[in-house]
């Protein structure tokens, strides 16, 4: 396949407009994950898409999606469809399709399904209920030690507060435990915290935060210390900064921070925040991630 930018992730963003809404794109080697592609270019290929779409009104807002099936490496249509445009917001539905593998070519699947919604943003009253943690800067931390089976990681530089990739395997963290006065104690619990940015400084933009806003690993692999098959079954991002303020970091970091709240019958839910160096909130993002254990 040929390549028209040079940087990885707007290679991995590429897309081919067939009409109709529908677009040809391809995985890239370079944002390969365990199985498959890294989820976060694929919801990124598909923001990018909206934002840039003739159709699209205002800003990205909000978007969700849902991985119905793994994503197989190579070919991909994207479809987009405008569900409704009313007077400050627009909404979009999508599926991503591939060959499936067990019809020897003669069949389709659909792998992501999923909505967004872009706005007009307005200058308003605004406040936050969660301001940025103090943490120690960036230059003060390491950078993180990561898989080094996993290609897509070589592409952030990230730098861990808390909550780093477990090393002692197979030693279960204690439960966590409520103090009575509903202080959770850190033993156990799911909380990573990190500040992140492109390794190859390419500056920010709504492709860019959607991808930070999947980087973390499963919550449980934190909370229980032991590797269990998990995935990521439904992501939303909600984007509280505009482009403006996005182009503004320029390729400055951005600090996410994530924690569970639920294990039960299967499934988990993770929350998550980021914020750029100066403590203004980007984006917020919740996950519903599958695991056996």
């Amino acid at each position: 396949m040929v390549y028209k930018n040079t940087h990885a992730f707007d290679q991995a963003l590429e897309l081919k407009p067939l009409g109709d809404g529908r677009y040809a794109g391809h995985t890239h080697p370079a944002w390969a994950n365990m199985v498959g592609p890294f989820g976060g270019v694929t919801a990124a290929t598909v923001i990018n898409a909206i934002a840039h779409d003739a159709l699209c009104v205002g800003e990205p807002l909000s978007l969700t999606v849902n991985f119905v099936a793994a994503v197989v490496d190579g070919p991909f249509e994207l479809h987009l469809k405008v569900a409704r445009t009313n007077r400050s917001t627009q909404h979009w539905t999508f599926e991503i399709v591939q060959v499936d593998p067990e019809t020897q070519g003669e069949g389709s699947m659909i792998v992501i399904t999923g909505t967004a919604m872009t706005g007009l943003r307005r200058a308003t009253w605004s406040a936050s209920d969660m301001p940025m943690p103090l943490v120690p800067s960036p230059a003060d931390l390491p950078v993180a030690a990561q898989f080094s089976a996993v290609k897509w990681l070589e592409r952030y530089d990230m730098r861990s507060v808390v909550g780093g990739i477990p090393m002692d395997w197979g030693h279960a963290a204690p439960p966590t435990a409520n103090t009575g006065t509903n202080e959770i104690t850190t033993a156990g619990a799911s909380l990573s915290q990190l500040w992140v940015r492109d390794a190859a400084l390419r500056p920010m933009d709504f492709a860019s935060l959607t991808a930070f806003a999947d980087i973390f690993f499963p919550r449980i692999f934190l909370r229980r210390r032991q590797w269990v098959p998990a995935g990521t079954v439904s992501m939303t991002v909600y984007f509280h900064a505009s482009l403006a303020q996005l182009e503004a970091m320029g390729n400055g970091y951005v600090l996410a921070q994530a924690q569970g709240q639920e294990y039960r019958h299967g499934f988990f839910d993770q929350a998550s925040q980021l914020w750029n160096e100066q403590g203004h909130m980007l984006a917020t993002t919740h996950q519903l991630v599958y695991f056996k254990a």
